[in-house]
């Protein structure tokens, strides 16, 4: 599901750090606190119309401009949601002896990461 709060935090992140600015720094000049702007960044939070306005205010990035990006992020989201339903879903493959198979991908692409604290088995 694509969730409009998160794709309008990404390009909020994004205007304020091409500026090169910290959230200190904008949310002091839009006068909203600090946590709240950051969860509003992260997509945590539904942002008001008011509160869109004085951070687009804070940036010097009209509304407009802001919601026209946005839109862009959205409708690329959206083709590519509409592309992923379509393929077909992989088969589970599982494991054998320590190699590892997914469906559709060659051998040389598949990355395996151990999560941290995993321990290292090696058959004698």
């Amino acid at each position: 599901m694509i969730l409009l709060r998160r794709l309008l935090g990404d390009v909020l992140r994004r205007q304020r750090q091409r500026q090169g600015r910290t959230l200190r720094e904008v949310s002091s000049s839009a006068r909203v606190s600090l946590g709240y702007l950051s969860e509003v960044e992260r997509g945590q939070k539904e942002a008001s119309s008011e509160l869109l306005s004085a951070i687009c205010d804070a940036l010097d990035v009209r509304m407009s401009e802001l919601m026209r990006e946005v839109s862009d992020e959205l409708a690329l989201a959206e083709l590519a949601q509409s592309a992923t339903a379509t393929e077909p879903v992989p088969t589970p493959v599982r494991p054998v002896l320590g190699s590892v198979s997914v469906a559709g991908v060659p051998p040389e692409r598949v990355t395996i990461k151990a999560p941290a604290g995993a321990v290292d088995v090696v058959a004698a």
